[in-house]
């Protein structure tokens, strides 16, 4: 004898398991900000240019501002790569007087942002980005972008 599929079941359990994915997410952010040499701060962005994670806790606007600056670069990395047939972006640094950000791809459309000090080892940077882009990229899908935007937007 079968019993019927609990769907209502199955959907708690797949928003159980996005919360959580979600959580695991910003915390491997917070975990490269807070361990990473330099770092003074690190956002997730999603290709539509809302903001899906901060580092840690602060003002809703500073957050957002950077998320806009970082989508900003993005899109002029995209402008230059479809001129001249560049290809995907890795990283785009800009080197500033008193630090500098660094945005760089991590999956699924979405890049991660990255204000460091002046003093910074950009190559130890670079080095850890990529590494979070590793393990934090292969578990970005779209459903999980979607419940990062709507827990980002609750923060601040």
């Amino acid at each position: 004898m079968t019993t019927p599929t609990d769907k209502s079941g199955t959907a708690e359990r797949e928003t159980t398991d996005l919360r959580a994915a979600a959580a695991d997410f910003t915390w491997l952010l917070d975990r490269f900000a807070t361990q990473t040499a330099g770092v003074v701060d690190a956002i997730a962005v999603s290709s539509d240019g809302l903001l899906i994670a901060v580092s840690q806790l602060r003002e809703q606007a500073d957050s957002e501002r950077l998320a806009a600056i970082v989508s900003g670069v993005t899109s002029l990395a995209a402008g230059a790569s479809g001129n001249y047939g560049l290809g995907e972006l890795n990283k785009v640094i800009i080197d500033l007087e008193g630090g500098h950000v660094l945005v760089s791809s991590i999956g699924c459309g979405a890049v991660l942002g990255v204000v460091t000090t002046k003093e910074a080892k950009l190559g130890n940077i670079a080095y850890e980005m990529t590494l979070f882009a590793n393990r934090a990229g292969t578990a970005l899908t779209p459903q999980l972008v979607m419940e990062l935007k709507k827990s980002a937007g609750s923060v601040g």
